[in-house]
């Protein structure tokens, strides 16, 4: 058994509407209101896997995520921040590279992710605060997407779906 299915067995991982595969490991008891949304968790957070096959398409939320790498191959998170600019995050542990262990993609930016060239596979573990809610998720248009950043459209192309 590869290292990918044991991951998934062992973490009862479920395939995520973003790509790859995720599993909820926290969400806080304690709420709080954000204003235009409602009640939410303090806190939540999930393991997720991708493979090199199997790319988290580029997407937003209305929290804060911090990405915590645990284990396989470095990570490249691709983030639209709020002024269109296009940033590629490297998530991992090779630190003579640019990789950090920890990054955080702030509320309502776009961001996708994939694993590092020549990789197979990433496990990490993402919080957000407050906490996730599908709600709040919004999967993006290939179409809408390029039409408000036609300059980005090789990575948005790449990294969706639809």
């Amino acid at each position: 058994m590869s290292k990918v299915s044991k991951y998934v067995k062992g973490l009862c991982l479920q395939p995520h509407p973003e790509g790859g595969f995720y599993s909820e490991t926290y969400r806080s008891v304690e709420t709080l209101t954000v204003s235009d949304v409602g009640e939410r968790s303090f806190s939540t957070g999930i393991y997720f896997l991708l493979t090199k096959d199997n790319f988290s398409a580029f997407h937003r939320i209305r929290s804060d995520e911090m990405w915590h790498f645990y284990d396989g191959d470095g990570l490249v998170i691709h983030e639209i921040d709020h002024a269109g600019k296009h940033i590629k995050h490297h998530l991992g542990l090779n630190l003579e590279s640019g990789q950090k262990p920890q990054l955080v993609i702030p509320a309502n930016s776009w961001f996708a992710s994939e694993v590092v060239d020549s990789g197979e596979w990433c496990l990490v573990g993402c919080t957000v605060s407050p906490g996730f809610d599908f709600a709040d998720f919004e999967l993006a248009d290939r179409d809408e997407l390029l039409k408000i950043y036609p300059h980005h459209a090789s990575v948005i192309t790449s990294l969706t779906r639809t």
